[in-house]
């Protein structure tokens, strides 16, 4: 495989290939294909595809986070987004500041089983890295708990003190990462709506408690591996580690490497990693191509 095949397959399925997607049908289609996509593109995490992306059916001139909305293909992509979410075809991440994931619904329990609570209902106590929860999230969580869906408006009030914009977006983000929390709607002038996860799918919570670590990280080894078609070690660990460990990565890319379940690559002057089944399809092709 050259670097330039490689580039075609990526694009073709991140439909940056001029094959837009236009529909709620078109987006759940290509996000279950994908497994999961940035919402916009974020320099630290450059081997994702992305949902604003698709939209536009090209890799040119994207916004990211911080300027999306003076972006014109902003609101429609948005849109689509909103009724995958309100559909539960989706569901929406938060890996990093700027970097928010939209996951398959079929992949998503795996994702729940590495960072979510193992006891769902219970206030939290503790956030990603182990930090523990900020008196304001704990607060935050009462309220969605008790009243939500919520926007930040009427948790503002409910959080009594009127919190700052920076102060509430920074609670939400911690209850946010380890999916205590998901956004479930947004409304034209009242922004996002709130809610906790367990009660707005309960089954896919039920579904990641019941999944164990490894089988989660297997489980999206392949998936990640399907939507690049080929990675280094580095790229794989760099995504995973806003999930877990680098060192269990490892550990599951050997297995993988071990039970040929993964392939080495070789593209171009450098060798990656590929799912073995994908690869052995497409060198018959390849041969005669």
């Amino acid at each position: 495989m050259t670097e330039t095949d490689l580039q075609q397959q990526r694009s073709q399925s991140w439909r940056i290939a001029g094959n837009a997607i236009r529909t709620v049908e078109d987006a759940h289609v290509f996000v279950e294909s994908v497994g999961f996509c940035l919402i916009y593109p974020e320099r630290s995490l450059p081997m994702l595809p992305t949902f604003i992306g698709a939209y536009a059916g090209s890799a040119e001139g994207l916004p990211d986070a911080k300027h999306a909305f003076a972006d014109s293909r902003t609101k429609p992509a948005t849109e689509l987004m909103v009724r995958l979410l309100r559909e539960r075809q989706a569901y929406e991440m938060n890996l990093s500041p700027g970097a928010d994931l939209i996951v398959s619904a079929s992949l998503f329990p795996f994702c729940y089983a590495l960072v979510g609570d193992r006891n769902p209902k219970t206030a939290p106590r503790l956030r990603g890295q182990g930090a523990p929860i900020s008196p304001l999230a704990a607060t935050v969580f009462e309220a969605i708990q008790g009243k939500g869906p919520l926007s930040k408006a009427q948790l503002r009030d409910l959080a009594g003190g009127e919190p700052s914009n920076a102060a509430l977006d920074r609670a939400l983000s911690e209850l946010w990462s380890i999916l205590k929390i998901t956004r479930v709607d947004y409304r034209e002038g009242e922004g996002a709506l709130w809610d906790v996860l367990y009660r707005w799918s309960p089954q896919v919570v039920k579904e990641g408690i019941n999944i164990s670590v490894p089988e989660a990280i297997s489980a999206l080894l392949g998936r990640y591996l399907e939507a690049v078609v080929a990675a280094t070690q580095e790229e794989v660990e760099q995504f995973f580690s806003h999930l877990t460990s680098r060192s269990k990565v490892r550990e599951a890319i050997h297995a993988l490497l071990g039970a040929r379940q993964l392939s080495l690559v070789p593209v171009g002057s450098r060798t990656l990693i590929g799912l073995t089944p994908v690869l052995e399809e497409r060198r018959p092709n390849q041969r005669h191509g």
